[in-house]
This record gives C-alpha cells, structure tokens and sequence, in this order.
C-alpha cells in the first residue's frame, strides 16, 4: 500500500480502499462542512451508520463536491432497532434516500445482539442476514458484512447462511487488539476494519506509543494507524481538523519494525471504550 486509495480485495471480489473517513461524531456540530473538508483533504471512503445520523450530510457533501458517486466508497450499518428481514430491507432504503444514492458499497450489521439479554439473537442475526443476501443478489449492496461481532457470532452466520460476511468492523487499536477476533476473520477470508483505531487519549499518550511516535518521527495517531496497516486491517481514523485529516493520511513513508509491533501487540489493555457485543 503506497496511499489511501490503494485498495485490499474482499472476498467476493470487491476493491475497497485500505483507509477510510469515520464519520462517527466528527460532523457532530458541523454537520456536512467536516465531510465537505473530509473530501477536500483527498478521503473517498466514507463509513457511516443510521445511528451515526450523519448519512444525509454524507449525501449532501457529496453531491456539493461534484465529484461523481462512482468515486466514492459508501459504507452504512443497520442498526439493533433496525434487525430483522423486513426492518432491514426498510433500513437500507431510509440509509439510500439519504445518501442521495441508488447503491451501498458496503453494508454491514451493526451489532449482533440488539440489548446484552435477548435471547434468539441467532436467528434475529439470521434474518437480517437473509434480507442482506437479496439487496447484495439485486444489486443494492455490493459487498455485505457485519460489526463488532465476535467469532461465535460469525460462526452463527457461516454456518447457516449461503455468504460468508466480506467484513467484520471491530474496535482495534494498541493496547485492545482482539487477536482471537482478528485471526479467526483472516481465516475465513473475512476483512478486518478498525473503529477507533487510535484508541482514547490515554493511548496516545502512553509511554511505548510516545517512544515509537519520536522514534519513527510521526504522531501518537499516525503510529496507531499504521499499526493497523501493517496488519492489513483498514483503520477508519476521524477528525474535525483538515491538518489531521491530512496528516492521519501520511501513513507509507515509514514502516513499523517486526519487533516494535510485537511490543505494540503485547501492550497492556488500555484505551478500550468499554462496549462488548455480548454485555
């Protein structure tokens, strides 16, 4: 990978780009003019979500940019109160309206259980997948997948349904890496995305981020970000500030050392949001 718009092949043949613009509070105050500066500062992949609620300020920046739909990468997620085969298929059509578009690149389940006590969650997972499978075979969705789901949700999914998921977004960065996680998607052939792949503050500031970020002369976020490259995982960085939007692009002039990776993967916990699929 030599830039952002170099691309990883999913598993039904589907090009995405290997870094891509979280949208994920980042136009919480100013709606459309981040994403419109997002453009500007080069990202083409948008991740996005129904809760998220910034899916119509995606559409309008786009459409305000004039740059053709074609070159851009919409990814959106159905969320918990959304599951469901019919929910779904209603989902994906709010989340079209507005984006202001006919098609998703990417549509994923957003969580696998929709509150931590329900419990036919696997047939619930089930038919949302199923309603996935027809928008993909008719042509709305060009690639489907899922978010924060862990192996023993995938295993659900694999075993009872006719495609594997292309993607599974997790939270991923140093000091919370889901290795069990992270493994078993690249033995299934599954794509690993990073939400929140510069952890909280207190990552960027912890002692070892601080070392590597002197010694390879890049920032905390920078070395978080490329800490997931350099394991073919795509991060999904966001920012309110065109200089870091710009800067967390600069990710191919340096390369991380096996042995400070090593360091990197064995840092204790920390940084973790708190959120698990199952609780």
């Amino acid at each position: 990978m030599q830039s952002i718009y170099d691309c990883y092949t999913l598993n039904n043949g589907v090009s995405i780009p290997c870094v891509g613009y979280g949208t994920y509070k980042a136009a919480y105050t100013k709606n459309e003019e981040i994403i419109s500066m997002a453009i500007e500062a080069g990202y083409r992949y948008f991740d996005t979500a129904s809760f998220y609620e910034t899916e119509t300020y995606l559409g309008k920046a786009v459409k305000n940019s004039k740059i053709p739909r074609e070159e851009f990468f919409f990814a959106s997620k159905v969320w918990k109160t959304e599951m469901g085969y019919e929910e779904t298929k209603a989902a994906l059509k709010r989340s079209l309206e507005h984006l202001q578009t006919d098609y998703l690149d990417l549509y994923l389940i957003h969580w696998p259980l929709p509150t931590p006590d329900y419990n036919d969650w696997k047939q619930l997972n089930l038919d949302t997948w199923k309603a996935m499978e027809e928008l993909y075979k008719a042509g709305k969705i060009r690639a489907i997948g899922v978010s924060n789901f862990l192996p023993h949700h995938l295993e659900n999914l694999i075993n009872h349904s006719e495609i594997i998921p292309s993607v599974n977004q997790i939270e991923f960065h140093p000091g919370y890496t889901q290795e069990v996680t992270v493994q078993y998607c690249k033995e299934h052939h599954i794509q690993v995305q990073a939400w929140s792949p510069i952890g909280r503050t207190r990552v960027l500031e912890e002692p070892l981020i601080l070392e590597l970020s002197k010694k390879y002369q890049v920032s905390p976020a920078q070395l978080c970000l490329k800490f997931a490259l350099q394991q073919d995982i795509i991060p999904l960085p966001k920012s309110s500030s065109i200089e870091r939007m710009k800067q967390n692009q600069d990710l191919f002039s340096f390369e991380i050392s096996k042995e400070d990776l090593y360091r990197l993967r064995t840092m204790p916990q920390t940084g973790w949001s708190g959120y698990h699929p199952d609780y």
